[in-house]
């Protein structure tokens, strides 16, 4: 691979396409190509030459062009934005919110990946003082990225910018639902990588998703449903490819008695509700100490009145991208409802056949699918507790441990320390996304691995460890011809360093 060579376009295909449509009104906005195993295994093949090109290029080269790209996706951000707004049906303002954080990464990753991944030095230790003992981490070649279209931006760029800023190359398979804003991240890429295929682009379902998880790609990483991330992990074990998981949650909310009510309700209000609920680390659960319980729970009330899903511009969030989710809220409510609790704001009603309206749910039951299950859609349940060690235990005990949040003035951190989650924000909302040094991701059926901050980048890079000899040792141990003298000279040294009681 010459620094010449033009750039491979993205694998094209005669046979079966598919199309984008706006969610908001069944329009056509883009026809995409269903990929073929054949067509992406040939795209792997072409990054992993490329990927050799793009690591020669060195930490200063790559975050060069990084740079350059950020600045494309910043001076087209209105053209960005309105691709998202076409193919997820959400409001403007907030398809530019995901992008500016996607900017943040992008930034972030470029110029802190020399410092995270560039060669450290180690000691060597008493025993082995005349080796120099360093580390350094390499790419790991080709990485398959297989994105989702709630966040259609800012998701797949935690994984695509950090394996690029630490030398890989990427194949990137974005959801069916928005393949015209991975089309459209990818072709701004190649304008500042016109050279070599280090990003490219796949499209098509399930199908094509599966064949890049067994095209012999070096990692996946995979943000989707807990379902799915366990299928790709299972075609993964059979080839060894390691993944990183970002899968669903059911974030909770935590209110203390001392907390700032008007800040812990709009935060909830938000949280459940933008983006139509279809956040992985949004608001689901709330709960809340019985001092201040009822109060709460009037201002999400009275706060949730004013806001409305829809495709005008005066809605604060757009119809469910994916219209079979719907059904999913509709059964969680209905569940919920049946189960005792009361409907405060929405219900079944609610929910229509593109948009659902908020819907705040009281006395529900601890062991109800609105309270177990990911609803992904724009409810939330609130509960109160007799304390925070309560809300604690009931936060906690669920499969999920993504995302949480803690309100409180004066154990904001403790309960914060306690949460089995991988991130929490602590008086204020989902704040540790737009934190680009902080790792991103989850425990239990959330998944596993990280993204973002020091360890997304060392998540796309293999630690390579070396040792080097300076000076021929006084004690030679690696030998057979080692003495019995020896023997108890190390065994007196090792007592003196370690044997005190």
């Amino acid at each position: 691979m010459t620094a010449t060579q033009p750039a491979a376009e993205a694998p094209e295909t005669a046979g079966e396409t598919f199309d984008s449509l706006n969610p908001a009104t069944d329009e056509v906005v883009g026809t995409y190509p269903v990929h073929t195993r054949e067509e992406v295994e040939a795209a792997v093949e072409r990054a992993r030459e490329a990927a050799r090109w793009w690591a020669s290029l060195g930490f200063d080269g790559r975050a060069e062009r990084l740079r350059r790209w950020k600045g494309v996706l910043t001076r087209r951000l209105a053209q960005l934005c309105t691709v998202v707004r076409d193919e997820t049906g959400k409001p403007v303002a907030d398809a530019q919110l995901e992008s500016v954080l996607g900017i943040e990464h992008i930034a972030w990753a470029g110029k802190h990946a020399r410092k995270v991944l560039g060669k450290q030095r180690r000691a060597s230790g008493l025993l082995m003082a005349n080796q120099a003992a360093t580390v350094e981490y390499q790419p790991l070649g080709v990485v398959g990225v297989i994105g989702p279209w709630n966040y259609p931006v800012f998701t797949p760029l935690g994984s695509i910018t950090y394996a690029l800023a630490a030398g890989n190359a990427v194949v990137f398979k974005p959801s069916e639902y928005t393949p015209g804003v991975g089309k459209w991240l990818v072709e701004a890429f190649e304008q500042v990588v016109p050279e070599a295929p280090v990003l490219q682009l796949i499209t098509g379902f399930g199908e094509t998703g599966a064949a890049l998880t067994k095209a012999g790609v070096d990692k996946i990483a995979f943000t989707g449903s807990t379902a799915t991330g366990k299928k790709i992990m299972a075609a993964a074990a059979e080839t060894l490819t390691p993944v990183v998981i970002e899968a669903g949650g059911k974030d909770p909310v935590l209110v203390d008695a001392d907390a700032d009510l008007d800040a812990a309700a709009d935060a909830t209000v938000w949280g459940a509700f933008s983006n139509s609920g279809q956040t992985c680390v949004g608001v689901e659960r709330v709960y809340v100490h019985e001092r201040v319980h009822d109060e709460f729970v009037a201002k999400v009330v009275e706060k949730s009145k004013d806001v409305r899903g829809g495709s005008d511009a005066a809605a604060q969030y757009g119809p469910m991208t994916m219209p079979s989710q719907l059904a999913v809220v509709r059964r969680h409510i209905t569940d919920a409802l049946a189960r005792g609790g009361k409907a405060l704001i929405g219900g079944v009603d609610a929910v229509g056949d593109r948009f659902a309206q908020p819907t705040v749910l009281v006395d529900v039951p601890e062991d109800s699918e609105a309270v177990r299950e990911e609803t992904f859609g724009p409810t939330v349940t609130i509960a109160k507790v007799r304390d925070m060690d309560e809300a604690v235990d009931k936060a906690n005990a669920t499969r999920y441990g993504l995302g949480s949040t803690v309100f409180s003035k004066r154990r904001g951190v403790e309960l914060a320390q306690r949460l089995r989650t991988g991130m929490t924000a602590i008086n204020a909302p989902l704040s540790f996304t737009g934190i680009a040094s902080l790792p991103f991701g989850g425990v239990g059926d959330s998944g596993f691995g990280r993204i973002h901050g020091p360890e997304g980048l060392r998540e796309f890079a293999r630690s390579k460890a070396i040792a080097r000899q300076r000076y021929t040792a006084p004690i030679a141990l690696t030998t057979f011809t080692r003495k019995e003298k020896t023997d108890a000279l190390v065994a007196k040294l090792i007592t003196v360093l370690h044997g005190k009681r």
